[in-house]
């Protein structure tokens, strides 16, 4: 495999004390192990790829499902559980500027249209997902973020169509919010849950309607012949009619070689606390169980779980290895303590990084990989694909199947990836870029 960080940030070490992973009895699946066909096979066994496997078993369709580790070992088993509007990071006036004012309200409304599906899938399937917040507040971490909160509420109405809010400073304390902050915005879209509970859940629902999952099962090749593509899995073959790649940030340069250079994967961390008492929330001033993120570019994103552990996350890792994930958590610790003082003495015995997924023009993609008759895609949720990674993984599943999609497929994520500067050296502008990003922050 080609891929641009060392060996560590694909092994079992960044996820070694993930919290997540003690939340769940997930259900363990056998190595793919013989010779066989498919209709459709699907590599990656996250959001995307299962619930592509979920809606394509449901329609009658034979799928199987290969992850070389686990399901939900990437990003979708080690996120901060936000349920959220997004998936890409094109501002408004770059949308207008290449899809029109249509297209870009077409995008947003699909964001929505993904937050809706994972609720109504936590609704059919049972998934005790321990869901809770009313939506997402974004809180100034600067007096003058405010104006920009401000013109955002604007857009609020017309890309989403939802109920939203401003609050000022004097408001954040009877909100539960108290700390550093300078005001806020509340958008009534979204939620937070256990990632964990949810892609167990998912794939559980997926073998109940005829999925097969295999797991340690790599792919090492595809080889795409007149009967279909070949993928060699373990060392044995297994031949698919389509073949959808559901790696995300996660992904090989040459696994198809088109994917060489077009997205780029970041790191993010999170830690997790201790059960916190009621004395240390009032003593801090945070007693919502509101999902909360900062307007820092580089951002840290926070909740306060329903039973009472405190999850704190951020971007911004940019190296690998053992040392590396010490810094981080030394670093994400400071920030932590930071804004939270009165939680300086809290333990916070799980932390973890996991890949987020970035494109050239901050926009998914989900489609047919150019010139691979039979190959699909979908990636690059740029740090929110609990929702766009189930919504992309069932559009992907009706556009297999040769259906025009009864659900929104904007022009925004229908666009090929571009490739990025540098390519297989791309990395090397990520520092600059953070530095820039930090002292913007300021």
């Amino acid at each position: 495999m080609k891929r641009i960080f060392g060996a560590y940030a694909y092994g079992d070490g960044p996820r070694a004390d993930c919290w997540w992973d003690e939340t769940s009895d997930s259900l363990q699946y056998a190595p793919f192990a013989d010779t066989g066909r498919t209709d459709v096979a699907i590599i990656g066994a996250g959001f995307t790829g299962i619930s592509a496997a979920l809606h394509l078993a449901q329609a009658g369709v034979s799928v199987t499902v290969l992850d070389a580790q686990h399901v939900g070992w990437g990003a979708s088993g080690r996120n901060g559980g936000f349920c959220c509007l997004g998936g890409g990071m094109a501002c408004d006036a770059a949308l207008d500027h290449r899809f029109g004012k249509a297209g870009r309200i077409a995008y947003h409304r699909t964001e929505l249209a993904a937050v809706e599906m994972v609720a109504h899938l936590i609704e059919t399937y049972g998934i005790n997902a321990d869901r809770h917040s009313r939506g997402e507040t974004v809180l100034a971490h600067r007096a003058k973020d405010i104006a920009a909160l401000r013109a955002h509420a604007v857009t609020v109405e017309e890309n989403y169509g939802v109920p939203h809010y401003l609050h000022g400073a004097d408001d954040l304390d009877a909100l539960g919010m108290g700390g550093p902050f300078h005001g806020g915005l509340t958008v009534e879209a979204g939620f937070g849950l256990n990632p964990r509970k949810y892609i167990d859940g998912l794939a559980h629902a997926a073998v109940l309607a005829g999925a097969r999952i295999y797991e340690k099962s790599s792919v090492s090749s595809l080889a795409q012949q007149q009967g279909g593509t070949v993928l060699d899995v373990n060392g044995h073959s297994l031949t698919a009619d389509h073949v959808i790649i559901a790696t995300n940030g996660y992904s090989s340069d040459d696994l198809p070689d088109w994917l060489a250079a077009r997205y780029l994967p970041s790191q993010s961390n999170v830690i997790v606390t201790r059960p916190l008492t009621d004395d240390e929330l009032v003593a801090a001033g945070w007693t919502t169980d509101q999902m909360v993120y900062d307007t820092r570019n580089l951002l840290h994103y926070f909740r306060l779980m329903p039973d009472r552990r405190f999850l704190f996350g951020m971007r911004g890792g940019l190296l690998t290895g053992a040392q590396a994930e010490m810094r981080a958590a030394a670093k994400i610790r400071q920030d932590f303590e930071a804004m939270f003082p009165a939680w300086r003495g809290v333990e916070t015995a799980h932390g973890w990084s996991g890949m987020v997924c970035l494109a050239r023009d901050m926009l998914p993609f989900v489609g047919q990989v150019p010139d691979h008759s039979g190959l699909w895609a979908a990636l690059c949720y740029h740090g929110n694909g609990v929702a766009m990674g189930t919504y992309s993984g069932a559009l992907l599943a009706q556009l297999v199947q040769g259906r025009t999609p009864d659900m929104p497929y904007p022009a925004a994520m229908q666009t090929p990836l571009r490739r990025f500067e540098l390519g297989r050296f791309r990395r090397a502008v990520m520092p600059l870029a953070y530095a820039g990003l930090m002292l913007a922050d300021r």
